[in-house]
């Protein structure tokens, strides 16, 4: 009788289970394993790490529970994109959906409005998903009802790095410190008193400085920065966004940005900053947590290597602002399928981002961990030890400045809505590349013999603004009304 009893339980318990998303894939010693094929973009160290974690997987719990997960690199994200839209699209040549693949909101929007996205929130708790951080499972609540259709696996946000060889040097001659750093409007203040010391190094030739500064994502610039200064740029509710172009808020972000770099203040030369600390052409930059690994350890200038060190810095805000950093990095969707897919998938996504498992990409990769416990040192430092992971001292630096700055700040990335994506390529380019065309202007003036301050009268003028500011409020309107996704405020 007793027997019988444990039993029923047992089978009211994993039915219960079942109920609320939590069993495991159903699979016996006869039955076949489910396959689950990935598509990501990491490559070099990223890739191998995930990998290496994917293989742990099918040798252990995939092993146990019936599922063999397959990863495949698509190359970068613009080419993992291409590849999934093709595939959603069925075009001619295109490859079968993968079960799971990495995606940033605009894409994942795109499919989900096709209905081609699994729904998550039914196969994790409700105690499963407070574990993770707030922030990182509401941006996966793309559907028109709430859905969580993008699982957080890996995320970023921004640093300051600096060479801190130059900084030393400058910062002893200039008196500078560390703490004029800590907002937008010091960088710039700084920049000028560094293009100033550079210059008076060369007596003979005049206006040659450096510049000192240089950001990645400009677009994170004005995103965040107006988040900062009290207004949400993309403002989206039930899918439906509201542009809140604040003139006052686009003229502190031209001031801090654009004016630097037309008067030589700041710069931009490669295809990345830290491109650019290498050839010696700047000494800081704010970019992604995951550029830590790309940060030079040497400067080349010609037939000259100079060794660097590196410094790690909170990523300046401005003066004045609220406390907002931004959240980026892809997540991970599942196509919509039969349950012992989803499931599957799913099984994959809870074992990956377990937090010493994630803490293990982690350091690898340069993203941080997804779940609340995991954004801790003592964390890192237990992984590290077991693992026997020697991070370079930029990396490890990165990661804990990270940590800080996610517990010290508030998250923040704007929800995906139509025209997102176009509207975000405005952000990026409007104004850098206006940037770039004019310093180039103010230096052929230079060139003739004008001082700088006749050189850039023109391009920072207020009149000049004014002009900026209707053209880029005119395109970022243009992306919304072509799309029909909103409205403007």
């Amino acid at each position: 009788m007793k027997i019988k009893i444990t039993a029923a339980a047992l089978a009211a318990c994993l039915f219960m289970a079942g109920c609320s998303g939590a069993a495991s894939v159903n699979t016996s010693k006869n039955s076949e394993p489910v396959d689950i094929t990935i598509w990501h973009y990491y490559n070099g160290s990223q890739k191998a790490a995930f990998d290496d974690l994917v293989n742990e997987f099918n040798d252990t719990v995939g092993k146990e529970k019936g599922i063999y997960v397959e990863g495949h690199s698509k190359g970068n994200v613009s080419e993992l994109e291409n590849a999934v839209l093709s595939s959603s699209r069925k075009e001619v040549g295109s490859e079968e959906m993968p079960d799971i693949f990495s995606s940033y909101a605009d894409t994942a929007f795109e499919l989900e409005k096709e209905g081609l996205l699994a729904d998550l929130a039914p196969y994790f708790t409700e105690e499963e998903q407070n574990s993770y951080m707030d922030s990182y499972i509401e941006e996966g609540k793309i559907g028109l009802n709430g859905e969580l259709e993008i699982f957080p696996v890996a995320k970023s946000t921004e640093i300051m790095m600096m060479n801190k060889t130059v900084w030393d040097e400058f910062s002893a001659a200039a008196g500078v410190s560390l703490e004029d750093l800590k907002t937008k409007e010091g960088v710039v203040r700084v920049a000028e008193r560094y293009y100033n010391w550079t210059d008076g190094k060369t007596p003979d030739i005049p206006y040659d400085g450096k510049a000192f500064y240089g950001r990645d994502a400009v677009a994170n610039l004005f995103i965040i920065g107006s988040m900062q200064l009290g207004v949400e740029l993309f403002h989206v509710e039930n899918q439906q966004v509201t542009l809140q172009i604040d003139k006052d808020v686009f003229k502190r972000i031209w001031d801090c940005y654009y004016v630097p770099y037309v008067k030589g203040y700041f710069g931009a030369y490669g295809k990345f900053r830290s491109d650019d600390v290498k050839i010696g052409e700047l000494i800081a930059y704010t970019g992604s947590t995951t550029s830590a690994g790309y940060f030079p350890d040497q400067v080349e200038q010609g037939d000259t290597i100079t060794p660097i060190e590196c410094i790690v810095l909170p990523v300046p805000s401005f003066e004045g602002g609220a406390p907002y950093i931004v959240q980026q990095g892809a997540g991970m969707v599942v196509t919509n399928g039969p349950d012992d897919k989803v499931r599957a998938a799913c099984e994959f996504l809870k074992w990956f981002t377990d937090s010493e498992i994630n803490t293990e990409f982690s350091c690898s990769s340069g993203y941080l961990p997804v779940k609340k416990e995991a954004n801790a040192i003592d964390v890192l430092e237990k992984v590290m030890e077991e693992n026997q992971v020697d991070m370079p001292q930029k990396e490890y630096d990165t990661l804990t400045e990270a940590y800080k700055l996610v517990k010290n700040n508030q998250l923040y990335t704007n929800k995906a809505f139509d025209g997102g994506s176009d509207a975000r390529k405005v952000l990026e380019y409007n104004l850098s590349d206006k940037a770039a065309a004019d310093r180039q202007q103010v230096e052929a003036l230079l060139a003739e013999g004008s001082s700088l301050e006749e050189a850039v009268e023109d391009y920072i003028s207020q009149e000049s603004f004014d002009s900026w500011f209707a053209s880029i409020k005119e395109e970022l309107e243009s992306c919304v009304e072509v799309s029909g996704a909103g409205k403007t405020q």
